[in-house]
């Protein structure tokens, strides 16, 4: 199968390389592998390359989605905790992306410590190496500005003992600046592509791709549509024409070569590494793991590019009417009855047949997929995985083209420049994949809708799951979004009622699963510095009001 020798490379290497501790503050000495023994030719140094890679994240990413509005985790979790602003700087998830993310950062700065000690004929070849490890470094350092702000900015492979490792928080600013240029030089040594033996490795778009990314984050907006408009100039991607089948193995970029919207990825292989989301979104005997929220299934629009308080398409008499006459990404992304379903029983006593699905399920009788709001996902879901724990290979997007023509749009008109050729050039390609009215800049001043509301509805329904929902209402300064009650369908709507005799609902009739939500503007944009690092390293500073 494809893509094994890599996936069996990079699990060998972390275990080859262990020297490096997961702890950026209490690390052991790297003498457990000499470096005078091991930094000697090319195969040593793709191992300790493929070492770094063990720390991009893969379904941590779309487990990240829980920390915002698109989706609730039905019991206590730190990300829902983190999502509801009920949490403190003891809170576990804190210290294990701070030492995740330097434990990788370690590994960086070793490799690039040591790799021009081995000997290579190929000179290119070596310095694509360093570029790949390169990125990863700055990768992990963007995720550390994004959530703590200031950070220390390491860039030497510290030991127990060193000074530094000691030190003081470095300005997010001036680490910003270096990711930048990281990223813009990388760039210039990494190729296009790769032969299908070598898929997933950072390419040129990869890192540009992923400037444009940072840059939009910190609102620097000419540098994120720059960044955008070269990697659509590269010629090399374009949009999968099948949204929804986009996202299951069997069109796969590391296996199909057909799939050309996907830019980077994390892979997962039969038998080799895999994983548990799809059993999570559809999990059949208890409680789905991923839940639509009303909030998101609000946020489709008509098929008609009208919001639902404004077509007169939409019908909300039933469960069923909801999901017609909507954005097809709608039913592509959340489960509508009459689909496949992996849930086993559902909702409906009268159906019985449980490949498909007809009603949201409330009762917990451990014989099918119980929903808190009443939605499921289908996004992600690949149903062969469903029955059996843990045996997913669905390969994890980091990030895809589409994203790519989001950027870019966004980019434009956060500068004023955004035109309908622009338009017609990125979010309406999106649209146009599934049949989707287009976004026409004079019809929404007609129907009164803010295009760059607009613009901001087509990143969140297209990017749906994908870990970019949290970092959105960060940048764009909109909090007060995770601060509101998680709300689901309306009780009328539910089968047996008496699955839900106790859960309240709102003057409108609608379930309310989550209240006493909380967002606090003068703290909660950042993350705080981990209580268990600050013990560790009391010149570590902390974060406002926390």
């Amino acid at each position: 199968m494809k893509n094994i020798k890599i996936i069996l490379s990079l699990l060998f290497a972390a275990l080859v390389l262990q020297a490096c501790n997961d702890d950026f503050l209490d690390r052991g000495p790297l003498d457990a592998i000499s470096d005078a023994n091991f930094w000697q030719n090319e195969e040593q140094l793709l191992l300790a390359v493929n070492g770094t890679y063990a720390y991009i994240k893969g379904k941590n990413t779309v487990d990240m989605e829980n920390m915002a509005d698109n989706t609730v985790w039905p019991t206590q979790t730190n990300y829902r905790m983190i999502s509801s602003g009920n949490y403190n700087n003891d809170l576990g998830t804190l210290n294990t992306e701070w030492t995740e993310a330097y434990a990788g950062i370690r590994r960086c700065n070793h490799f690039l410590e040591n790799y021009e000690k081995a000997e290579m004929t190929d000179d290119a070849l070596k310095n694509r190496y360093a570029g790949e490890v390169r990125f990863i470094r700055a990768y992990l350092y963007s995720y550390l500005t994004f959530l703590f702000g200031d950070v220390p900015h390491v860039t030497e492979a510290l030991n127990v003992g060193d000074p530094e490792v000691y030190g003081e928080r470095d300005s997010r600013e001036e680490i910003v600046e270096w990711i930048l240029a990281e990223l813009t030089a990388v760039a210039e040594v990494l190729p296009e592509s790769y032969s299908s033996s070598d898929y997933g490795r950072i390419t040129k778009g990869t890192a540009l791709g992923w400037k444009s990314r940072v840059a939009l984050f910190y609102q620097k907006f000419d540098v994120a549509e720059a960044a955008a408009q070269e990697v659509m100039d590269l010629g090399v991607y374009q949009l999968y024409p099948d949204y929804y089948e986009l996202f299951v193995s069997e069109s796969d970029a590391s296996k199909f070569p057909s799939n050309r919207e996907t830019m980077f990825t994390r892979i997962y292989t039969t038998d080799i590494s895999m994983h548990n989301l799809s059993r999570e979104i559809q999990v059949p005997d208890q409680s789905a793991r991923w839940n639509p929220t009303k909030s998101l299934v609000d946020t489709y629009l008509c098929e008609d590019g009208r919001t639902i308080q404004q077509s007169p398409l939409y019908d909300e008499s039933s469960y069923d009417s909801l999901f017609e006459h909507r954005d097809p990404r709608m039913k592509m992304t959340i489960l509508s009855p009459g689909s496949p379903w992996g849930g086993r029983e559902d909702g409906n006593p009268d159906n019985t047949d449980n490949s498909v699905f007809t009603a949201p399920k409330f009762n917990q009788n451990r014989q099918g997929s119980v929903t808190p709001t009443g939605y499921y996902f289908s996004k992600y879901c690949d149903l062969d995985a469903v029955p059996t724990y843990n045996r997913d290979e669905n390969d994890i997007i980091i990030m895809r083209y589409a994203e790519i023509l989001l950027n870019y749009a966004e980019a434009k008109l956060e500068q004023g420049s955004l035109t309908q050729e622009d338009l017609d050039n990125t979010i309406n390609l999106l649209r146009e994949r599934v049949n989707m009215h287009p976004m026409i800049i004079s019809e929404l001043q007609e129907w009164g809708m803010d295009l760059r509301e607009e613009i901001r509805r087509e990143r969140r329904v297209e990017l749906v799951l994908e870990g970019q929902r949290y970092f959105d209402i960060l940048r764009w300064k909109r909090g007060d979004l995770l601060a509101r009650d998680v709300k689901g369908i309306k009780k009328e709507f539910i089968i047996r009622q008496e699955d839900v005799e106790s859960v309240p609902t709102d003057e409108q009739g609608y379930l309310i699963f989550l209240s006493g939500n909380a967002f606090d503007d003068s703290k909660h944009y950042l993350w705080p510095i981990p209580l268990a690092q600050r013990d560790l390293n009391p010149n570590l500073s902390q974060n406002p009001n926390w």
